[in-house]
């Protein structure tokens, strides 16, 4: 199988568009990423983690998201392949630099492969104990935002669960921020920014009721739960109701390269 045979329509935005709007074309679509051109030639990418950072910078001063561009907010995250590239080099490809990966010819964009087209068009097999990663990064319902967002960025993770009293409440995502941060941006006013953000708790914006597998649950079936309800990452239970580690789409798939 070639990545012309599961690659997904390309979504582009320009590096003038505002991240305001990379947000609510992300919304719309249910994406975590967009591409980014100009003048018709690839410039990067934009990811869910950027916009995260670039909304919780200092630097921008109290700027709202509709007043600040795609362009600061780029990365090169992403391999570029040609269309008759097989999918298993570029799931390699994919585990190995950590980005996404472009289906290009004659410098044209053909289309996108993400770790949802791998998900979408593969077997796997083994549970979801097998692959987990144990022992995730956990907050409290009580943590800064700030907090939160600043170990998504330094340890390079999409999503946070919540524990209080040993018990899973909640799931924090960098959507969750980055939605945080524009709301926060958009609300309040410049100077009273700093302090206030001090004020803005987890518990503020976690989803709660969050879905989670077992440790015996099967990885095809945690893969399915992931590609219907758009989720990135599921807590692993084990039978005696405790979190023991998480599952994400990533994780699967670097399981498949082992």
């Amino acid at each position: 199988m070639e990545v012309k045979d599961i690659m997904a329509e390309p979504l582009v935005i320009d590096k003038s568009d505002t991240i305001s709007h990379a947000l609510d074309v992300m919304e719309k679509k249910g994406i975590r990423r967009l591409l980014v051109k100009h003048d018709d030639k690839l410039l990067g990418i934009l990811t869910m983690r950027n916009l995260t950072k670039e909304l919780g910078t200092r630097k921008k001063g109290s700027k709202p998201a509709s007043s600040l561009h795609v362009a600061t907010a780029i990365s090169d995250n992403y391999v570029k392949v040609l269309p008759d590239t097989k999918v298993t080099d570029a799931i390699t490809l994919m585990v190995k630099n950590g980005g996404v990966v472009v289906v290009m010819e004659n410098d044209r964009i053909l289309g996108v492969v993400t770790p949802n087209e791998i998900l979408k068009n593969n077997n796997f097999k083994g549970y979801a104990g097998e692959i987990m990663q144990k022992n995730p990064i956990v907050a409290g319902p009580a943590d800064r935002v700030s907090h939160v967002r600043r170990l998504m960025l330094d340890n390079n993770i999409g999503r946070i669960p919540i524990v209080e009293d040993d018990k899973l409440v909640g799931m924090v995502t960098e959507k969750d921020i980055a939605n945080a941060m524009r709301a926060f941006r958009d609300l309040v006013e410049g100077g009273k920014q700093e302090s206030r953000i001090k004020n803005l708790i987890v518990e503020d914006i976690m989803k709660m009721g969050v879905k989670t597998v077992y440790t015996n649950t099967l990885t095809t079936d945690a893969a399915k739960i992931m590609l219907e309800q758009n989720l990135g990452a599921l807590p692993v239970m084990n039978l005696d109701g405790h979190m023991v580690g998480l599952i994400t789409r990533r994780s699967i798939i670097r399981g498949m390269v082992q």
